[in-house]
């Protein structure tokens, strides 16, 4: 993808098609992911799949929904206008081609035919829509900010009410094609549009239901799969979507979410069979699972970060002190290897190794030892006003789940131990959480971030001043100017500074980086998860057994 970006970059005289590989082959869908059987595989006469999707989804409206709790679902009942393969390229789903002459006017040709799973015609004006919806700012989107980070063209004037719907740098030319204008040159976009925030819906079903357009009798999607059960607190069920354009490269007839929170309960049932893929590993029983069903323990490199949030408009932490403090008394060592020993690293700032095959150098303190952490910490805490006679006290919330829970403890132990701070442990379900969360009602709030795309600017975009997903509330002019430069220049140099000031200013608590750990039956084939934590059930298939 680096190489065909910058060919295009240069070559600014001559309309390019970026997805000239599937032109030449004179058929898009080659390229594209689906389920590879092998010669000679003797396939199950059941093709149905059961996997633990962890929480229950708060929503699938694509555009009021956060997190990987809801956007695995929607990943596999809608498509985008384009994904990535197994190797990271892009590849074509809705859009069969593309083209670009700068990086800022983009031209998408949709698939002639495509259709909603309720039968009627996919257009260009379905995506105008959707995002034009996702920017409304009586939605409330949590990703609401994201086309303003891909630089659509009034997409943030949008977000805060200055400008009208119809004013977004988005357009439809005719029914199958769309073009789309960025303020300024944006190599990666292509990158960014692969996150389900950015799947059209249907425009037609919207109008017709309102917000019950996800109930499913109303549901129209355009993924492999469609929403036939949505039991609250039990199980999410998708049927395989006839009208899906790649139905016939699908082989799974049935997907079931099922929602188990706690990871001893995950095991107990994949162990009795009666879940083919587990959501994580329980710790305490890893290392003897690896021993004795090895083929069966996935560990995959993620891009996710785990972090404790500051509120950083309410005091104490509006202190940068009280931030690093309470940052460096953490021995991100032990946290990896004792309280976790899956394969996870200690994160020392909040982007992820070899993000877009970037490497930045880590902060200084990461050399220290803990001991020289927790006495600078101790220090900076003292300084502060904060000791034995009047000790830090605050909240620490985590939604409902053992390793959040374990995280909490050992954490809030290491607190106490080096600091004499005093953590009280709350645990909400994952929905009670996040609404408390974006009203601002939290001292100190677990949270992760997973790249919505492989690029530093997926991790640093969040944390400018007025982004929907900037949880912690923070802000500083000097960090906005040297991200903004920084996606404008994917200069390694400027990406430094930029994540230097975030980690000197402390608005979280980076603590580690994650890696993919599940069990997967034998019997699953086509298994492959992305370093974004995607499943893609058409992909998959049952083998007998």
């Amino acid at each position: 993808m680096q190489k065909l970006i910058s060919r295009i970059v240069k070559n600014k005289t001559t309309k390019v098609l970026t997805c000239s590989i599937g032109i030449a082959l004179g058929s898009a869908s080659f390229l594209t992911q689906a389920a590879v059987v092998p010669p000679g595989t003797p396939l199950a006469e059941k093709q149905e799949i059961v996997v633990n999707n962890g929480s229950f989804p708060a929503s699938l409206d694509v555009h009021k929904v956060e997190s990987d709790t809801e956007l695995h679902i929607i990943h596999d009942f809608f498509d985008g206008l384009v994904y990535i393969d197994h190797k990271g390229q892009i590849e074509p789903r809705l859009a069969e081609l593309w083209e670009t002459s700068d990086n800022q006017t983009w031209v998408f040709h949709l698939r002639k035919g495509v259709k909603w799973s309720d039968g009627s015609p996919i257009t260009a004006h379905d995506v105008v829509f959707s995002w034009r919806r996702l920017l409304d700012p009586t939605m409330g989107s949590p990703y609401g900010s994201y086309l303003a980070t891909a630089h659509v063209i009034n997409a943030n004037d949008i977000l805060l009410g200055k400008k009208k719907a119809e004013e977004l740098g988005v357009k439809a030319l005719d029914d199958f094609t769309l073009e789309v204008k960025l303020d300024k040159p944006v190599g990666y976009f292509l990158q960014m549009l692969i996150h389900p925030t950015l799947v059209p819906i249907s425009e037609k079903a919207v109008q017709k239901y309102g917000d019950k357009w996800t109930h499913p009798a109303n549901f129209v999607g355009s993924g492999a799969f469609k929403l036939s059960e949505w039991k609250i607190n039990e199980k999410v069920i998708g049927v395989r979507n006839k009208q899906y354009w790649d139905d016939k490269n699908t082989v799974i007839n049935k997907v079931t979410y099922v929602t188990i929170s706690s990871d001893k309960a995950d095991l107990n049932r994949y162990l009795a069979g009666e879940i083919d893929i587990t959501r994580s590993i329980e710790l305490e029983s890893f290392a003897s699972l690896k021993k004795e069903m090895g083929e069966q323990v996935h560990i995959t490199p993620m891009l996710s970060t785990y972090f404790y949030a500051f509120n950083n408009q309410k005091p104490p932490f509006n202190d940068i002190r009280v931030r690093q403090a309470l940052s460096l008394a953490i021995d991100r060592n032990v946290i990896a290897d004792k309280v976790l020993g899956q394969g996870q690293l200690p994160a020392y700032n909040v982007m992820p190794p070899n993000i877009g095959g970037i490497n930045l150098t880590p902060p200084e303190y990461a050399s220290w030892t803990q001991e020289q952490r927790v006495k600078k910490a101790q220090e900076l805490l003292n300084e502060a006003g904060f000791n034995k006679k009047n000790p830090l006290k605050f909240n620490l919330l985590y939604n409902t789940r053992e390793i959040h829970k374990k995280m909490a403890i050992a954490v809030s132990s290491m607190w106490k131990k080096n600091l004499g701070v005093d953590a009280a442990l709350q645990n909400q379900e994952w929905k009670v959480m996040l609404d408390n969360m974006h009203e601002g009602k939290f001292d100190v709030i677990r949270y992760a971030w997973t790249a919505d795309y492989n690029s530093p600017m997926s991790f640093l975009d969040v944390f400018l001043t007025g982004n929907t997903n900037n949880i912690s509330l923070y802000g500083n002019s000097k960090f906005d100017q040297l991200t903004n430069k920084a996606g404008e220049t994917n200069d390694v140099k400027i990406y430094q500074k930029a994540i230097d000031t975030l980690t000197h200013d402390t608005p979280i608590i980076p603590v580690y980086y994650y890696v993919i750990n599940r069990l997967v039956k034998p019997y699953v084939g086509g298994f492959y998860v992305s370093p974004m934590d995607y499943i893609s059930t058409k992909d998959l298939y049952i083998i007998k057994h």
